[in-house]
């Protein structure tokens, strides 16, 4: 067969095969279960799925309606008068609408099911989907900004800020979920013609550009995937090679800010603007992994590495300067500037997730996790309705900068934004939970993320009960199995010390290797696996490089990463002082956290030392001045001098921070 007939036939067989996830490699040993065979339960993740469905989802098809996304589109597709202008600043804003049909798919597609669809969201869906068709040129082309008549600017003449082929890859996203989720191929017929259009102009023997936005390459490995059509996943691939040679036609920002001062091969560090970073190399790993390209491999397995070493915030936020949304240098991690972009969040998941499906790391998921429930959770409040574009580790009191750099409105989160990439990001990736969560193996099953679900396959279907992230007890109960020898591999993450595991009342130490227990037997229904995972506090400290944390201490407690904001202590926070010692001494509280929105998590009650205010010298003088005032006497003698207050502070998830009256909040304390 033809490389042509035998992507066909591959990609023929995954959907043969019910596989429905966001995510389809055809290459490599690892199938992602999807929303067809996983279903989330009373866990915090489908606690997220259903805020998703009430809350998150309507409000932001109401606000997607209320500042014109959708009509940008509809005056396209029906001009009327030709009075109507073009809304919002920017030229990507068909993303946003792409980006929530997406997360709508899961949505429709559970309502089938169950009726659990807010009324206006198969509307929605309709009315999206129809615009959508009627506003596509014959050539294919499609963007409601550039084709416009008040625009002067053509379609393609601006591939460096004209985000084109940035839209290009959210339709794609959005058509490929709604073929799998719904059978619906409306936007899909529209999606390959508009990518076709991109394979004539782009491919091989087109014009050797680069989009100034990376995106497309993920989504047209997922179209060769679902098609089975070469071309586009040889036009991914040219995408990915051709950056890093001076290709993007710079203006404000210099080629790293693209990622275009050196090959992916060859860059030595994660750069630039971070959504921009962590998409490219999401959609270099599906590159790598459906063309067997190992050296491609090592090089992203070799950014990871390095940006997680150096580059990541404690919740995994990444992205440490507001000016270009950028990384910054190896451990420039910076507090109170942390910008930790939530799109940067779900990119940086994304690409963590296509990497596991490539190597089986199970070091990578604990990142992934870490940024879930941390960097990523924080962008949402706890009504579902209010959003952080941005996601520092510290609010000083009299701070006053926007999310988002909005110029005014709310000081924490806030409904919409005028650049509102993030929230239909966070509609689509929290209804994709499901897809993330577990794979097939030849040898069985892989558990990669601990929450409570239900999952199937046809060799081994099981229960998972739990209470993760905030308890350790995990039991995996059996519904059914084929009569055969199954593996059950579950991730231990690296932070469980010690711990047992019980297979059919048989206890034993948990020895996890390379971060996974695998259980191997004939299996029967009823049988039962049960995790005991120990969750102490811990104390973090930084790597002496990191300037901005030299002397200062966090808690963590299971993946959990916590904060204190002023309104739980009466002690100025930036008084607060603690040792490692004192997480032993950490008393672990089950409760009620925010009582408006009736949010209940896990809250740390830690013994602290309060000192007494610093003199108000902002440079004392440390030695050299033996005359000096008592003002600007050395700090260790004013630290020895002065009274201090013992006190117990609490702390309260990161994620959860932000959803009461603006105030100080801290991640990291000063520490003895």
């Amino acid at each position: 067969m033809s490389f042509d007939e035998d992507a066909r036939a591959a990609s023929t067989a995954v959907h043969a095969g019910g596989r429905y996830a966001a995510v389809a490699p055809i290459a490599g040993v690892r199938i992602p279960l999807g929303a067809g065979q996983v279903a989330l339960g009373a866990g915090e993740l489908g606690a997220w799925q259903r805020r998703n469905r009430d809350a998150t989802v309507p409000h932001s098809v109401e606000q997607l309606r209320l500042a014109g996304n959708l009509d940008n589109l509809a005056r396209i597709a029906d001009p009327g008068d030709g009075t109507s202008r073009f809304r919002g600043r920017y030229p990507f804003l068909d993303t946003d609408v792409f980006k929530t049909l997406e997360g709508l798919v899961y949505l429709l597609a559970e309502d089938e099911i169950v009726g659990a669809a807010p009324g206006d969201v198969r509307d929605f869906y309709e009315e999206a989907v129809g615009v959508i068709e009627a506003a596509q040129r014959e050539d294919g082309y499609l963007n409601s900004y550039f084709q416009a008549p008040e625009i002067e600017k053509e379609p393609w003449e601006d591939l460096a800020w004209g985000h084109e082929l940035y839209n290009l890859g959210h339709l794609i996203q959005a058509a490929i979920a709604a073929k799998r989720r719904l059978g619906d191929d409306r936007l899909l017929i529209v999606a390959r013609a508009f990518a076709d259009l991109a394979v004539e102009r782009f491919g091989p023997d087109g014009d050797p550009q680069v989009c100034g936005h990376p995106e497309v390459e993920m989504a047209l490995v997922e179209l060769f995937r679902e098609t089975g059509v070469p071309s586009y996943l040889e036009l991914a691939t040219a995408f990915v090679d051709r950056r890093g040679h001076g290709t993007v036609e710079l203006r404000v920002f210099p080629a790293e800010y693209f990622q275009d001062s050196a090959p992916l091969r060859e860059l030595d560090s994660v750069t630039g603007h971070a959504v921009r970073m962590a998409y490219l190399a999401a959609g270099a790993t599906d590159v790598a992994l459906e063309r067997g390209d190992q050296e491609l491999l090592a090089s992203l397995q070799r950014l990871w590495d390095d940006m997680v070493e150096t580059k990541l915030y404690l919740t995994g936020g990444l992205g440490s300067r507001h000016s270009d949304e950028a990384i910054g240098d190896r451990y420039e991690l910076p507090s109170e500037r942390s910008y930790s972009e939530t799109c940067a969040a779900i990119a940086v998941m994304q690409w963590g997730w296509r990497l596991y499906l490539a190597t089986g790391s199970a070091a990578v998921l604990d990142t992934v996790e870490t940024v879930l429930y941390n960097a990523y959770a924080a962008g949402l409040s706890a009504d579902g309705m209010a959003f952080f574009y941005d996601n520092p580790l510290q609010r000083r009191p009299d701070h006053l900068q926007r999310s988002g750099a909005e110029a005014d409105g709310e000081l924490l989160r806030r409904g919409w934004f005028g650049c509102p990439c993030c929230p239909p990001n966070i509609v689509r990736w929290t209804a994709e939970l499901q897809d993330h969560l577990a794979t097939s193996t030849p040898a069985g099953v892989e558990v990669a993320h601990l929450t409570a679900a239900s999952i199937a396959t046809e060799r081994l279907s099981f229960t998972v009960d739990t209470a993760y992230p905030w308890d350790g007890a995990v039991t995996v109960t059996v519904d059914a199995a084929a009569d055969d020898e199954v593996e059950l591999a579950i991730r231990i993450p690296a932070w469980v010390v010690g711990g047992s595991i019980r297979v059919g009342g048989s206890a034993a130490p948990l020895e996890p290797v390379d971060g996974w227990v695998r259980v191997r037997r004939w299996w029967r229904a009823g049988d039962t696996v049960e995790l005991d995972l120990p969750m102490p506090v811990r104390a973090h400290g930084a790597h002496p490089s990191v300037d901005a944390l030299r002397g200062s201490i966090a808690f963590v407690r299971g993946p959990i990463v916590s904060c204190a904001e002023q309104q739980d202590t009466t002690a100025d926070l930036d008084l607060l002082r603690f040792s490692g010692a004192d997480a032993d001494r950490a008393v672990v509280e089950h409760r009620r956290i925010l009582d408006r929105e009736g949010i209940d998590a896990v809250a740390l009650l830690v013994p602290a030392t309060v000192d007494a205010p610093a003199p108000a010298v902002l440079y004392p003088i440390l030695s050299g001045a033996p005359d000096a005032e008592p003002a600007t006497a050395p700090l260790a003698e004013v630290a020895t001098t002065a009274s201090v207050t013992q006190t117990t502070a609490t702390l309260i998830p990161y994620a959860l921070w932000g959803n009461r009256e603006p105030g100080a909040m801290r991640v990291w304390f000063r520490s003895h």
